[in-house]
């Protein structure tokens, strides 16, 4: 989709974060964005932006994960501004994980429900809408670079963003012949958040908040007669060089969206993970020949055009 200009934008989790970055660039584009989010505080707040600079934007409250209201939230969205011809998937949730024989059922449902299920809300009720249109339109549904780099002690959130990429994959092919393009979303480190939000969305849920971190634990006191161990050096890098700023995300969803890119990544430096991953999983095939008609048969089991669409992503400029 090149030209956006005054086309409507849903984005879940849109009153903070990476949602609110993606929300602020396109309105900037000249869309028309719905911010929809669970909590209302959030959403008034974010409007008062939008207001301020005079761009086009409504909230909605929604909680993903309740089926019957996003249902009755669609329709409210396509009444706000008319067409809906861009999607963004954007709500997920972080809850404390550690092996996953010991994640509690209520935790590992309450992730399911949100980073997958949530997402498939959203297409079951959203993409209708833009079908029965015909003018096309896009998904971009974020995951996570723990999708592509498992990241020890987070089987869920590493497993479910990963799913949510194999579900825009099967978009991509699927919504060609409705001219609707598909992306994943894989940011890196940004400043949001997430685990406030997480907190909020764990404590409506489950009645639980998210534990706070413990601080780290006092080293042994020192024997009779010997001298206190020297403190830990205090780490000297500067963060802020590292996290981003939600509206740089924001920013490459965009262009993902106008470049019909299958793949948004925002940091090269997960490239080096991904392609070990990748070449480890080549490795798993056995050395031996191919099953001679195998590929003739089973043609769509064995190779998929889709990812031939992907072309080389440039190097990210601000958008000033």
């Amino acid at each position: 989709m090149e030209n956006l200009k005054g086309k409507t934008a849903f984005i879940t989790g849109g009153a903070s974060g990476l949602g609110l970055g993606m929300a602020k660039a396109f309105a900037k584009e000249g869309m028309n964005v719905i911010l929809v989010d669970f909590r209302q505080k959030a959403i008034d707040e974010a409007l008062k932006f939008f207001a301020e600079k005079g761009w086009p934007a409504r909230g909605l409250q929604l909680d993903v994960t309740d089926r019957k209201a996003y249902a009755k939230a669609a329709l409210e969205a396509e009444a706000m501004f008319g067409k809906i011809h861009v999607l963004v998937n954007n709500a997920g949730i972080g809850i404390p994980e550690k092996e996953i024989w010991t994640d509690s059922y209520e935790d590992i449902d309450l992730a399911i429900d949100v980073n997958y299920k949530g997402v498939l809300n959203g297409l079951k009720e959203i993409l209708p809408l833009i079908i029965k249109h015909g003018e096309g339109g896009h998904v971009v549904s974020t995951a996570s670079k723990a999708a592509l780099v498992p990241v020890p002690g987070f089987t869920l959130y590493n497993s479910l963003k990963m799913a949510v990429c194999t579900v825009m994959e099967t978009l991509a092919c699927d919504g060609k012949k409705y001219n609707i393009g598909a992306s994943t979303f894989f940011p890196g480190p940004f400043n949001t958040n997430l685990g406030a939000s997480s907190g909020e969305v764990r404590a409506k849920h489950l009645g639980i908040e998210i534990p706070s971190f413990a601080p780290p634990p006092a080293p042994p006191a020192p024997k009779p007669g010997e001298a206190a161990p020297p403190p830990p050096p205090m780490p000297t890098f500067d963060f802020s060089k590292i996290m981003r700023d939600p509206i740089e995300a924001g920013e490459r969803v965009l262009r993902a969206i106008k470049r019909n890119d299958m793949y948004i990544m925002s940091h090269s430096d997960f490239k080096d993970g991904w392609v070990a991953r990748a070449a480890a999983i080549a490795k798993g095939f056995p050395d031996e020949p191919e099953t001679p008609g195998f590929k003739q048969i089973f043609s769509m089991l064995a190779y998929n055009p889709v990812f031939e669409q992907q072309t080389q992503v440039p190097a990210y400029e601000a958008n000033k």
